[in-house]
């Protein structure tokens, strides 16, 4: 009776720890809403550094009226063994958005979101090494199928870069593999700080961004008011904010390979966006690479979890 007691209460505490298939829709819907984050950045019309300090601003204001709603300010406060990390994470994610800001208009935009979303490669790899997650072959496998399903949906095997005549275009390309990098590490940290309430990381990120930033617009001047100004709010308010919250919600309750799997909701519900937006067609190419990043994805999760 004794060992069959303590066979359970081994059971309990296992499933307690054991990452759960609820994290997997908020997860989702917070990639799905960065999705459009570049239409809202398109018609901005701001700065990249502009864009990347209202989306902050904005976003703290809003993360901070859902903080103080939910009664949870006490959690903003930084304590020894989680502030130092708090402050890594933000500073990363803050690099990151202000690196993707300048690189869509850098590099061609088919560019720039393959080399961005190459970062769950870098999850499973940092997973495996900082958390000692084991990655399954089968996820490696399904990760490996929606990363060649995204360079055929983005369509630059099928056209030029554009960057074969400009001296900086590989410069250009170091800097997206880097803010992927730098995306990849805050995902990492996000799981190693799981048991911060949604919304905390975010604000914290915002609030970096923030107090680093204001010099620019300052600096530069504002953007003209009216519908700008929108557009802006949405990437603070809805693409950080709403989304972020999601996302870090889902995040705590999702192992690594699940993770750098659903990431690649982003960049398929981008390209479909950006397309239907603009007016641009797909060919049967793109179709194909999104078709192969979805069934990548259903493959994986129909899969047995051990």
């Amino acid at each position: 009776m004794h060992t069959d007691q303590h066979i359970q209460d081994a059971a309990s505490a296992l499933a307690s720890h054991r990452p759960s298939n609820d994290g997997a829709w908020p997860f989702i819907l917070g990639c799905a809403l960065l999705g459009t984050i570049g239409v809202f950045a398109r018609e901005a019309h701001a700065a990249p550094l502009t864009a990347t300090w209202f989306r902050c601003a904005l976003g703290l204001l809003g993360l901070t009226c859902w903080v103080a709603w939910r009664r949870q300010v006490r959690f903003l406060r930084l304590k020894r063994t989680t502030g130092p990390w708090i402050v890594v994470a933000g500073s990363l994610m803050v690099l990151s958005w202000s690196l993707f800001f300048t690189a869509i208009e850098r590099v061609p935009v088919g560019v720039a979101i393959v080399l961005f979303h190459v970062q769950p490669l870098w999850v499973l790899v940092l997973g495996a090494l900082c958390l000692k997650e084991s990655i399954g072959r089968r996820r490696v496998g399904a990760v490996s199928v929606a990363m060649v399903g995204l360079v055929l949906a983005t369509g630059i095997a099928e056209h030029r870069t554009g960057g074969d005549g400009r001296q900086s275009y590989w410069l250009d390309v170091a800097l997206c593999l880097l803010g992927a990098f730098c995306m990849a590490c805050v995902t990492i940290i996000a799981r190693r700080l799981r048991d911060l309430p949604a919304g905390i990381l975010a604000w914290w990120q915002c609030a970096i961004g923030t107090l680093t930033l204001w010099i620019w617009p300052m600096q530069h001047g504002w953007p003209a008011w009216g519908a700008s100004w929108l557009w802006l709010a949405g990437l603070g308010i809805v693409h950080t904010g709403l989304a972020y919250t999601l996302i870090y919600s889902g995040m705590a309750r999702l192992d690594t390979g699940r993770i750098a799997l659903l990431q690649f909701v982003y960049p398929a519900v981008a390209i479909v966006i950006d397309r239907i937006f603009f007016g641009q067609h797909l060919s049967p190419l793109q179709l194909t690479g999104i078709a192969a990043m979805s069934i990548a994805i259903w493959l994986a999760e129909r899969a047995p979890q051990r």
